[in-house]
């Protein structure tokens, strides 16, 4: 019968699969307001106009934390888990809701059909696929649901995997109706064709606009503010944030901490060159056992001095100190070449009879076909074909190092017993099984504190302004850093560990001035400098911005006069520049000559049928621009059928996505998530 445990590992991929496809585009970055409504439920978010509040968004972060067998064990795991859980409330309290008013529903018999295979569902597929053959496997599905009513868990779970392949045929469904209204028509083709199959050579002037004085084009504030709110749906709306300024007092070894860690380690090494039991005194002092016997290949410079029962180090390497010691050195085969037949652990009376009738002389492959749990090399006579020695583990290493072609070797494992054939045996050298201890090189706890107090007495005397926080920092020789919190983020970029930081900017006012944040190798201290709540970027962020645009119009205007003449050579000598050679120009390139990104002109060169005219100017990004096209060259590179299939599918796509991001822009989200996970 198929266990919850194996559900969840085979699930796990799920949850990536119908999240990219369900909610592409769905990774929003909102953030902080808390809010209370008569209760002492905390609100974490707003979603289409229902609170989502501290409850429900626990219990669904550990549904699917505990249906997808996840772990928390770094913050990368629970950021992962944190952006699943929201876009599973999204999915739930907004696109399914919104699917179902649009009559984008699935059926009873659709279910069904997921269910049988007829119409494999992605999510049924990874959580009940046969693991050897890759196929659904109804057998599976069949032995979970008879376990389902008798199993409050399995309940839970078979409720979860429904929603999950709904949510899925829902939004392939969605997704094939947007795609159904895409059409390539002849046209399209044709224009597909010409960008694919043509390029010109040809010259260009180009006159840039800081050959017109700024004073000469003059923009009012009246201008840049209409274009702002002409604009400001469009081009200005924001998240709201929060900013912050710090500073990091990094924790180093000073050269005392060196010398003493250096004398330490040297003590401890000649401990360990004369400790008795060496896989003993390793584990004690906190070192690793090698998980597999080394070669002299697989060892650098003077670590070979082990293959000789010598100790290695200590030395220091990578800001460590190293020391290692041989456990054991054997004379073992460089390579072996084996077959093997996998059987369960608890079949003692199999695992018995079929070596004993192995080392007595029967079929080796045979018997592997018949009995192996491995089906992939059950399949070949239990062939697992040539092997390093280092390569083993060290249980089958010790046990092999000796054997010899023809052996049979049993090796249990675990829940499981391996009987091994030898079949080849290369020329023997030595090999070592290493035990090492490492010793950092870190900051003692007198440095420690040192550094602590120094960033004590930087709190103390940034507290008054941010002006008072910038001469703390000058003074104690440290630089301040800027940092933004958006809506919904949970750390800063340039931080690691950085969640209590952002967890702290949440909560403070504007002005207010950190704790002492440990951050392993650093204490870091704060300042919130911004609470920006607004819903569009601020005309004055952006007003010099639009002023340089707006200038840039106003001197293409300006610049077209300086184009007198009737040829590119007349233009140019008029203009006072040289004319630029172009050549193999297409449609899909960026830009032209030493023109990194310029579209509208590679459009207006591409588009240019006429050989030897001057075109008309050209607003670009860097000034304006005349051409003439020299030549239309053409090949066959595509054909009109195949540029309709390409047509087509990158339609389909775009249309896909861009249908997803109206979807998005017609929820109202509000993420304040970061003030507690």
């Amino acid at each position: 019968m198929i266990s919850l445990n194996t559900l969840r590992t085979r699930f796990g991929v799920v949850l990536s699969i119908v999240i990219v496809l369900a909610l592409l585009a769905f990774i929003i970055s909102l953030g902080p307001e808390m809010g209370f409504f008569g209760s002492n439920d905390p609100k974490v978010g707003v979603i289409d106009g229902d609170k989502i509040t501290y409850s429900e968004y626990l219990k669904e972060y550990e549904s699917i934390k505990n249906f997808n067998g996840a772990d928390e064990s770094s913050e990368e795991a629970i950021n992962r888990l944190s952006t699943a859980t929201w876009q599973s409330l999204i999915a739930k309290r907004a696109l399914i809701p919104g699917f179902e008013d649009m009559g984008v529903t699935v059926s009873k018999a659709e279910r069904l059909a997921m269910l049988s295979g007829e119409h494999p569902s992605e999510v049924f597929m990874s959580a009940f696929a046969n693991p050897e053959t890759g196929e659904y496997d109804v057998a599976a599905l069949s032995s979970f649901l008879a376990q389902v009513s008798s199993n409050p868990q399995y309940q839970e779970l078979w409720g979860y995997l429904n929603d999950q392949a709904q949510l899925d045929r829902m939004m392939n469904k969605y997704a094939g109706l947007i795609k159904a209204g895409v059409y390539t028509n002849a046209l399209d083709v044709k224009q597909g064709l010409k960008s694919m199959n043509e390029s010109r050579n040809g010259r260009y002037v180009l006159v840039e606009y800081n050959k017109i004085a700024d004073s000469l084009a003059t923009v009012t504030t009246g201008e840049t503010k209409k274009y702002y709110e002409d604009n400001k749906e469009t081009s200005y709306k924001k998240v709201p944030h929060r900013s912050l300024t710090y500073v990091v007092f990094d924790v180093a070894a000073t050269p005392e901490d060196m010398s003493d860690i250096e004398k330490k380690v040297k003590l401890a090494g000649e401990e360990f060159a004369t400790a008795e039991d060496v896989r003993a005194f390793v584990r004690k002092n906190m070192g690793t056992v090698g998980d597999h016997y080394a070669s002299a290949t697989e060892l650098a410079g003077d670590e070979i001095v082990m293959l000789e029962g010598q100790q290695y180090g200590p030395v220091l390497k990578s800001n460590e100190w190293v020391v290692s010691r041989p456990i054991a050195v054997k004379n073992a085969p460089d390579s072996l070449g084996l077959n093997h037949i996998v059987l369960p652990a608890s079949d003692t009376a199999l695992v018995d009879s079929l070596y004993n009738a192995l080392v007595g002389g029967a079929d080796f492959a045979e018997a592997a076909k018949k009995h192996s749990a491995y089906a992939q090399t059950a399949q070949v006579g239990g062939e697992l074909g040539v092997i390093p020695f280092s390569a083993l583990s060290v249980e089958m290493a010790d046990q092999l190092a000796e054997a010899k072609k023809g052996d049979i070797v049993k090796i249990a494992q675990g829940d499981a017993v391996q009987i091994l054939k030898v079949t080849r045996v290369d020329k023997p050298s030595k090999h070592v099984l290493v035990g090492t201890i490492t010793y950092p090189v870190e900051a003692s706890s007198a440095t420690r504190r040192n550094i602590h107090n120094a960033a004590s007495l930087f709190a103390v005397d940034a507290k008054a302004s941010i002006d008072a926080f910038n001469a703390a920092a000058s003074a104690s020789a440290v630089s301040p850093r800027v940092a933004r919190v958006n809506q919904g983020q949970r750390t800063l970029t340039a931080l690691e560990n950085s969640r209590e930081i952002v967890r702290w900017a949440y909560g403070a006012k504007v002005g207010e001035i950190s704790e002492i944040f440990n951050l392993g190798d650093s204490y870091v201290v704060a300042m919130l400098t911004e609470i920006d709540d607004s819903e569009y970027v601020a005309f004055d962020d952006v007003r010099l911005q639009i002023a340089q645009y707006l200038q840039r119009d106003k001197k293409f205007e300006l610049l077209k006069s300086k184009f007198s003449g009737s040829t590119i050579e007349e233009v140019a000598k008029n203009a006072g520049v040289e004319p630029v050679a172009f050549e193999e120009i297409r449609f899909t390139d960026y830009g032209v000559g030493n023109m990194a990104i310029e579209p509208r002109v590679v459009g207006a060169i591409a588009n240019t049928n006429e050989t030897g005219k001057l075109s008309a100017p050209v607003k670009g990004y860097s000034g304006a621009i005349v051409f003439v096209v020299d030549a239309v060259n053409k090949s066959d590179v595509q054909t009109a059928d195949a540029e309709k299939v390409r047509l087509q599918a990158n339609k389909e796509n775009n249309a896909a996505q861009v249908a997803l991001m109206s979807v998005q822009r017609m929820i109202e989200i509000e993420d304040l998530r970061g003030q507690y996970f």
